[in-house]
C-alpha cells in the first residue's frame, strides 16, 4: 500500500507539515507531478553556475576535470523547503547535507496524504529506510576543500613562491577557507550519511528502525525491499522508504565522464536507436508502506499493491561495469515468483533505462528471456523510463521509477517515454513498445513491473499491482485521473470534475500565432491588465479554457505578464507571484511587471524612458550574429581577422552594434535614450547619426585602435567600487582609475609595477583584481600622447547634433549640439574616466527605467549592480551563450 510524495527535477514539493495537511485530501501534489510526466515534461537543463563552472565544460573533454557534457536534471530553485517548520534551527540547517532536508520535507508530505500516522501508529512501530550513495555531497565536499584542498593549496603556494612567508600562507589558507562559508562545528552532525533517514526519526518521533542503503542504482528498490521485510514480520506498521540523490558534485561529473557514460549528444534516450549515455539527475522520492489490510481498516487512500520484490546480483564477468543478463532476470524472476504472478499478465514495465548502448541492450535481453516475445496479433505492453524526463537520479532512481509506475496503476494510464521516435531495434524482439504519448490504459487488471539495476551487478525489481478494495472496507475517495487526450485544463491543483480536465497537455500549444511579433521553439502566453487583480482574473479564464492563441500581441494595459511553455507549473507559480503583486523579471521563465516601466501619462514627455547602452572592450569578444543578419535581410558585419586584436575588437563591436542597432529597429524598438561604455559611445555617435551616415564608413576605415597602443601600460578589473580603488591608488602618481562601472567594480591604468603593487595591496584587504589583456591607456592620463593625431581626424569628419539624446559616460549628460563642442568631449572622453555608474544613476534619475545593452558585453550586470532594489529592467540583445536570433 503506497502514499508518497516525488521530489525530482521537473516538480515541486511545498515547505513544512502544516502546509501538506492542509492540502492532504486535495492530493495536488501528487497529481501535479504525475501531469508532468502525462504531459511530457522534458525537466533536464544546463548545469546551473551554482553547481560547478562553466570552464569544466569542454566538448572534446579527455582527462578527469573536464566534460563533454553540462546538461542534466537539477532541483535548485523549485523546491521550497522550510526546516524552521520542523524544528530545525538556521545555524544547524546551513551546514547540513541538502538531501537532508529535502528527505525530511517529502517525508512529510507523503505522510501528509497518507494521515499523521501518530493517531493510529505507536511511535516505535514507525520506520525509515532510505537508499542513498556514498558520493561526495556539498557539505562533505565543503569540509573537504576545508581541511584537505586548503593544506595542499598551501603547500603547492610554498613550492611555487620562493621566499614566501608562513604568515602570508596562513592568509592563503584563510582567504581560502573564508570563500566556503562560516565554519560552524555545530554542524558537524549533519554531516553523518545516515541522517538523511535518522533526521526523518528525530524530527517526526519515529523510534522504528531508520537507516540507510547503498546499493547503487538499485538502492531505492533495495530500501522498499527492506520495508517489506519489516512489514511482513510484523515489527513495524508503517515505513517509509524510497531514495534520495542530491549530489552533482564535480567527482560524480568526473567519475562517470571518465567512464564514457555521459552522453556526447547531451540528451538522455532511453531504448533509442542512437542512444549514447546518461544524463546525471537528481531528486527524492519517499513512499509511504503498510499492510494492506491495515489501510483498508484505516481508510486509506491506496494507490497501488506491490505483490513482489526480487533482488540478484550479476555473480562472476568480465568487469564490474558490464552490466549481466542473467542476474536481472533472476531479480526480475524472483520478483514475479514472489507476487505468485504469471508476468505475462504484465501491462507496463518502467525500465530502468539508462540510455547507456551496454545497458540498455542487456535490459531488453533481459525483457526478452523473462516476459517472452509477442504473437503478431497481440497487444504489446508498455515500456518507458522516467529517466528521459529527469535523467538518471542514481540512489533515487528507483524511486522516481516506481512512484511514476504506483501512478500510471492507479490513474490507469501509460505514460510517454521521450526521445523514442527511433527505438532500439531490439525492442522489436520483446512483447513491450515504447510508449511515446499519455494513452488509455485498458487492462482488466492492471500491473506494472520496476526495475532498477546497479552499477557493480546488484539487481532489483518490483512487482504491482492495481488496488482492488476487499468488499466493504472503507476508502478515501481518489483522485480522478488525468486523462491523456487533450481537452480542457483547471487551474494547478483544482479539484477534477471530469477525467478531460487535469490534462496539462493542452497549455503546452503549438507555435506562435502568425501575428505575434516574434517566433520561438516555445509558445508565449502574453497577457496585459490594468493591475495584478486583472491579470489574475485573465489567467484563470485562460486555464479553464485554453482557446486562445498564445504569442498574439495582448491588448494595452501597465501590468504585463509572459509565460514561455506554459506549462501546469509554470502556471502555478504564475499564480502565485501575481498573488504577491511584486515583479518578477525571468526566473522560470516568467515575467511579471504590475504597473508598466515604460508606462506613463498619456505617453508626454514625463513617460519612463528606454535607454540603448552600447559596450566597450571586453577580455572575450566572440559575437555570433550571422543569423540575426541574414533574418533582417542586413549587411553581416565585416570584421577583419588579422587586424591587430584591439583594432579587430574596436572595429567588431561598431558592426556588431549597428547590425542590432538595425535589427532592433525593423522591430519598432527604438530608444529614447542612447548612451555607451568605452568605445561604446562610438557606436552611440553612429547609431544618433551625430556622425552623419555619409561619413560612418570613413569614420569607421581611420580607426585604427591597434595603433594606439601605449608601452608598459596595464589595465586590471577590481572587485572594489570607485572609492576603495581611489584610495589604494593614491599615492602611486603612475596609476589612475580608468573606469568606474559599478559599485563593485572598477578598472585601474598604469605602469606594470604600479599596478602590480595596487593589485597586492588590494588582496591584503581580500579585493580580487586581474590584470587584463588591453594595452591601449584609453581614459587615462597616459593615452594624451596620442591625441594630436585624434584631432587631426575629427576635424576632418563633419559632427552634427544627435538625432537622439545622446549622453557621455564623461560627463554624465547629454552631448552637446555644437560640432566644436562636441570634439572636444570625444577628446576628453579618451584620456577621463568611464563614470558608467554614474550615467546610470543619471539616466534613471532622467527617467530611463529600461536599459537595452545592443551588444556582446558586461553592462546589464553593471546596471543590475548599480539599481539593486528599484524598478528597472536591464536585457541584453546578444549573449555568448546563445545564437544571435
Amino acid at each position: 500500500v503506497i502514499d508518497f510524495a516525488v521530489q525530482a527535477a521537473g516538480t515541486r514539493v511545498q515547505d513544512g507539515l502544516a502546509t501538506w495537511h492542509a492540502k492532504a485530501e486535495g492530493n495536488c501534489a501528487i497529481d501535479y507531478g504525475f501531469h508532468q510526466i502525462v504531459g511530457g515534461v522534458d525537466a533536464i537543463s544546463d548545469a546551473p553556475g551554482t553547481r560547478w563552472d562553466e570552464v569544466f565544460f569542454a566538448p572534446d573533454a579527455t582527462g578527469p576535470d573536464r566534460f563533454a557534457c553540462r546538461r542534466g536534471g537539477f532541483v535548485d530553485d523549485q523546491l521550497l523547503v522550510d526546516p524552521a517548520a520542523f524544528g530545525i534551527m538556521p545555524v544547524a540547517a546551513a551546514g547540513a547535507e541538502p538531501d537532508q532536508l529535502l528527505a525530511l520535507t517529502a517525508a512529510a508530505a507523503a505522510l501528509a496524504d497518507a494521515g499523521d500516522p501518530h493517531t493510529r501508529t505507536r511511535s516505535e512501530r514507525i520506520g525509515v529506510i532510505l537508499g542513498r550513495g556514498g558520493y561526495i555531497t556539498p557539505a562533505i565536499g565543503r569540509l573537504e576543500q576545508r581541511v584537505g584542498t586548503a593544506q595542499q593549496l598551501v603547500e603547492t603556494v610554498r613550492a611555487l613562491v620562493p621566499g614566501i612567508d608562513d604568515e602570508q600562507l596562513e592568509r592563503v589558507r584563510a582567504e581560502f577557507q573564508a570563500q566556503l562559508g562560516p565554519d560552524r562545528p555545530e554542524a558537524a552532525i549533519g554531516l553523518v550519511p545516515n541522517l538523511a533517514a535518522s533526521r526523518i526519526a528525530n524530527r517526526l518521533d519515529f523510534q522504528g528502525p531508520a537507516y540507510t542503503v547503498d546499493a547503487a542504482c538499485a538502492s531505492s528498490l533495495l530500501a522498499v525491499d527492506h520495508a517489506a521485510r519489516e512489514l511482513h514480520s510484523g515489527r513495524c506498521d508503517l515505513v517509509l522508504a524510497g531514495g534520495v540523490h542530491h549530489s552533482h558534485g564535480l567527482t560524480i561529473w568526473s567519475v562517470f565522464s571518465q567512464l564514457g557514460a555521459l552522453s556526447a549528444s547531451q540528451q538522455i534516450r532511453p531504448f533509442h536507436r542512437g542512444a549514447d549515455g546518461i544524463l546525471i539527475g537528481e531528486g527524492t522520492g519517499v513512499l509511504a508502506l503498510k499492510r494492506v489490510a491495515d489501510a483498508e481498516r484505516d481508510g486509506d487512500r491506496v494507490y497501488a499493491v506491490i505483490r513482489g520484490v526480487g533482488v540478484a546480483s550479476d555473480g562472476r564477468d568480465a568487469s564490474l561495469m558490464s552490466p549481466r543478463v542473467e542476474g536481472q532476470v533472476l531479480a526480475v524472476e524472483r520478483a514475479w515468483t514472489d507476487a505468485g504472478l504469471d508476468p505475462s499478465g504484465v501491462g507496463l514495465i518502467e525500465a530502468h533505462g539508462t540510455a547507456t548502448p551496454a545497458g540498455d541492450m542487456a535490459e531488453l535481453d533481459s525483457l526478452r528471456r523473462v516476459f517472452g516475445k509477442a504473437d503478431r496479433d497481440e497487444p504489446r505492453a508498455g515500456l518507458g523510463s522516467v529517466k528521459s524526463m529527469i535523467g538518471h537520479a542514481m540512489p533515487a532512481a528507483g524511486a522516481a521509477g516506481l512512484i511514476k509506475a504506483v501512478l500510471a496503476v492507479h490513474h490507469g494510464i501509460l505514460p510517454p517515454t521521450l526521445h523514442a521516435d527511433e527505438p532500439n531495434p531490439l525492442v522489436d524482439e520483446t512483447r513491450f513498445r515504447l510508449v511515446t504519448e499519455a494513452e488509455p490504459w485498458s487492462d482488466p487488471v492492471r500491473r506494472a513491473g520496476v526495475n532498477a539495476f546497479g552499477f557493480g551487478g546488484i539487481n532489483s525489481h518490483v512487482v504491482l499491482e492495481q488496488h482492488r478494495p476487499t468488499v466493504g472496507a472503507p476508502t478515501r475517495a481518489a483522485t480522478a485521473p488525468p486523462a491523456p487526450a487533450p481537452a480542457a485544463a483547471t487551474a494547478p491543483g483544482a479539484p477534477a470534475t471530469t477525467a478531460a480536465t487535469l490534462d496539462p497537455s493542452v497549455v503546452r500549444t503549438g507555435p506562435s500565432s502568425p501575428d505575434a511579433p516574434f517566433a520561438t521553439g516555445d509558445p508565449v502566453l502574453l497577457l496585459a491588465g490594468r493591475d495584478a487583480a486583472h491579470l489574475q482574473a485573465q489567467l484563470a479564464d485562460w486555464v479553464r479554457s485554453p482557446g486562445r492563441a498564445v504569442g498574439t500581441v495582448p491588448p494595452d494595459g501597465p501590468a504585463r505578464l509572459a509565460i514561455v511553455a506554459p506549462d501546469a507549473k509554470r502556471l502555478e507559480l504564475a499564480a502565485k507571484i501575481l498573488d504577491r503583486g511584486a515583479a518578477w523579471r525571468g526566473r522560470n521563465d516568467i515575467w511579471f511587471s504590475g504597473d508598466g516601466l515604460l508606462a506613463g501619462p498619456g505617453g508626454g514627455p514625463d513617460r519612463p524612458r528606454l535607454a540603448f547602452v552600447f559596450p566597450g572592450v571586453e577580455p572575450v569578444f566572440d559575437p555570433h550574429v550571422d543569423d540575426v543578419a541574414a533574418h533582417f535581410a542586413l549587411p553581416a558585419p565585416q570584421i577583419p581577422e588579422r587586424a591587430p586584436a584591439l583594432e579587430r575588437q574596436g572595429r567588431g563591436i561598431i558592426a556588431v552594434g549597428r547590425l542590432l542597432d538595425a535589427a532592433l529597429g525593423s522591430m519598432g524598438i527604438e530608444p529614447d535614450v542612447v548612451a555607451g561604455h568605452s568605445l561604446g559611445e562610438w557606436s552611440g555617435e553612429i547609431a544618433t547619426e551625430l556622425i552623419p551616415r555619409d561619413h560612418i564608413d570613413a569614420f569607421i576605415d581611420n580607426l585604427r585602435p591597434g595603433h594606439l597602443e601605449v608601452p608598459d601600460v596595464v589595465f586590471a578589473a577590481l572587485g572594489c567600487g570607485a572609492e576603495v580603488a581611489l584610495a589604494t591608488i593614491a599615492d602611486l602618481d603612475d596609476v589612475s582609475l580608468s573606469h568606474d562601472n559599478c559599485p563593485h567594480q572598477s578598472v585601474i591604468c598604469g605602469s606594470a609595477a604600479g599596478v602590480r603593487t595596487a593589485l597586492d595591496r588590494l588582496a591584503e584587504r581580500r579585493v580580487l583584481g586581474q590584470e587584463l589583456p588591453f594595452r591601449s591607456g584609453f581614459h587615462s592620463p597616459m593615452f594624451a600622447p596620442f591625441l594630436p593625431q585624434i584631432r587631426e581626424h575629427l576635424q576632418r569628419l563633419p559632427l552634427q547634433a544627435p538625432t537622439v539624446p545622446l549622453w557621455s559616460a564623461t560627463t554624465c549628460a547629454p552631448y552637446p549640439v555644437d560640432p566644436d563642442a562636441i570634439r572636444a568631449l570625444e577628446l576628453d572622453h579618451l584620456v577621463q574616466p568611464v563614470r558608467f555608474r554614474e550615467l546610470v544613476l543619471a539616466l534613471y534619475d532622467a527617467g530611463v527605467r529600461v536599459f537595452v545593452q545592443v551588444g556582446l558585453g558586461s553592462l546589464t550586470g553593471f546596471i543590475d549592480d548599480t539599481l539593486k532594489g528599484r524598478a528597472y529592467l536591464a536585457v541584453a540583445a546578444h549573449a555568448p551563450k546563445r545564437t544571435g536570433l
